[in-house]
């Protein structure tokens, strides 16, 4: 705007320059014309000679110039002076209206941002709300089925589920299920997680959903851990073959640690099993190793004399205590990526408990927790935007469905992984 105004103005005065250029021309050859008629009258008139008629009338155009020159620079000097103080005045007016445009727009620009940071913030304030009421009706949710369970007034309900449970149970009819634990980033398939799938007759699925509960109400947790234990094992097996770097880790319920009738021979196949002690791993959500009873405790000790690790998934925040974990045998911790990425940016989120006497940064966590030998995985990753945030914070594994959904294992790998007809009939009569 300045300069366009700058441009008109200079175009301007250009132009009275060149009127002027012109005018000044046209009286200096009017004195040229006056002063010829000076020294033409001397000569004809006044008999002065030539010579005399040409000085006369040369001075008189000299006279009559200079007295133009001085009266038109005076005249111009002040015009000009008028000018350029109308051009200075219109470029500080300018300036000015431009200095309140750009506040204006920087005053925009600020209220716009406070408002988008103020609904983002409200947002994710209510996500988190949201996200702490569904996990305490959750935790309600599942100390409810655990005080249905430890009362032994209540009965199993022999309902259509049930039914299915106990003569898939019967029938060696339990799938296992597989989804990868890959490395970041080489995304290389570093582990499995082995899902306990139950069938009917007719190869319909009984999902967790739907057998979990029922299992529970008829302490058959033992026998559904003790099937899944013996196919991850044989699992392994075959996995060694090729890679023996590959691990499976196979979920264990609390109760069957504390079941007196099925952790002997859950620990007598372990420990004919030792040799695949770091191959094998049994996971236990961490709310019950939080409220683990001493019974529990000991048979974990058991199971980790013996060289097998542990792992909690379902962690709630980065607030454990890792001496605690590394003492009992957990070697790996699962946190759901989205809730980790949360609380790493959050400069006051949840930390480990260690033995840094200062608080840690985000980008620490994952060597802290690797200084206790404990490795971190981030779970339930479903998109590509998620790992891209995950590997900023060096998280080594990833596991979820934007690396491989669980799938069930080869009709040919299950047969050869059955277990067999006299472990199936010696679980049964415990059931």
């Amino acid at each position: 705007m300045q300069f366009v105004n700058l441009l008109v103005l200079s175009v301007k005065i250009d132009g009275l320059l060149l009127g002027a250029e012109l005018m000044t021309i046209v009286l200096f050859l009017l004195y040229a014309a006056l002063g010829g008629a000076v020294g033409y009258a001397g000569w004809s008139l006044l008999e002065l000679g030539l010579p005399l008629s040409v000085a006369s009338g040369a001075i008189t155009t000299a006279i009559l110039g200079q007295i133009h020159l001085l009266v038109t620079n005076g005249h111009s000097k002040r015009e000009l002076d008028e000018r350029l103080s109308a051009v200075e005045k219109e470029t500080r007016e300018s300036g000015r209206r431009m200095d309140v445009i750009e506040a204006r727009t920087e005053a925009v620009e600020e209220t716009v941002k406070h408002e988008l940071t103020e609904r983002r913030d409200a947002l994710v304030t209510e996500m988190k709300q949201l996200e702490s009421l569904i996990d305490r009706l959750s935790r309600s949710f599942e100390a409810k089925l655990a005080d249905a369970s430890a009362n032994p007034t209540v009965a199993p309900q022999e309902d259509a589920i049930l039914r299915d449970v106990r003569d898939a149970l019967k029938d060696g009819r339990v799938d296992l299920h597989l989804q990868p634990i890959v490395s970041l980033p080489q995304r290389r398939v570093s582990f499995y997680e082995g899902f306990t799938r139950l069938r009917r007759p007719d190869g319909s699925l009984i999902l967790p959903a739907e057998f979990l509960d029922a299992a529970r109400r008829a302490n058959l947790m033992g026998q559904i851990d003790n099937f899944t234990l013996f196919r991850c094992v044989q699992i392994v097996r075959r996995l060694a073959e090729r890679d023996r770097r590959v691990g499976v880790f196979c979920n264990i319920a609390a109760a069957s640690l504390e079941d007196t009738t099925f952790f002997p021979f859950f620990l007598e196949f372990m420990t004919e099993n030792r040799d695949l002690s770091g191959s094998v791993i049994f996971e236990i959500r961490a709310d019950r190793f939080e409220t683990r009873s001493r019974m529990m405790r000991d048979n974990m000790d058991k199971l980790t004399a013996l060289g097998f690790r542990f792992s909690i998934d379902h962690a709630g925040d980065l607030g454990l205590d890792l001496p605690r974990l590394q003492s009992a045998g957990v070697r790996f911790v699962k946190m759901n990526g989205h809730n980790l990425i949360d609380q790493l940016r959050d400069p006051m989120g949840a930390r480990p408990i260690s033995s840094i006497n200062r608080r840690v940064e985000g980008e620490e966590v994952s060597a802290v927790f690797s200084r206790y030998g404990i490795t971190m995985i981030a779970e339930k990753i479903e998109d590509e935007a998620s790992v891209v945030e995950i590997l900023e914070y060096d998280i080594p594994y990833g596991q979820g469905h934007v690396f491989g959904a669980p799938r069930p294992i080869k009709a040919s790998l299950m047969e050869e992984t059955a277990p067999p007809q006299e472990m199936v009939q010696r679980l049964s009569k415990f059931g």
